[in-house]
């Protein structure tokens, strides 16, 4: 498949399930009022899909690779503060599992994609 637009990336379409969830998670009441956590994690799982769609449009292939390497940070920030919602009662152990199945979904995804821009240096 030829990726024509950010939208046909594999990692930022698993990246916008993540941010949805995300969300649907913040909502929550205990979540909600959490205001430090809430935003921090909505931030970093909006950032997962957001450096994809922005380095897409950078040029380069090294450039791609770099914004590509922040989506995927931005998974592992996510992972890490969904231990800490599961530790504060704001989200379920199923919650939790499914969230994180998404963060590695979209590593992976994204790790994949940078090996080969790694590769083919050209835009």
């Amino acid at each position: 498949m030829k990726i024509e637009r950010f939208e046909d990336i594999e990692g930022w379409k698993i990246g916008r399930k993540l941010a949805n969830l995300v969300c649907d998670f913040t909502a929550q009441k205990l979540f909600s009022m959490d205001f430090g956590l809430r935003d921090q994690i909505q931030r970093a799982a909006g950032s997962v899909m957001h450096n994809i769609a922005e380095g897409f449009d950078f040029g380069t292939n090294p450039e791609f690779a770099r914004f590509l390497g922040y989506s995927k940070r931005s998974c592992t920030e996510v992972q890490s503060e969904l231990y800490l919602a599961l530790d504060r009662g704001y989200i379920s152990e199923k919650q939790f599992d499914e969230a994180m199945k998404l963060a590695e979904e979209a590593k992976s995804a994204t790790g994949g994609f940078i090996r080969y821009l790694q590769n083919n240096p050209k835009p």
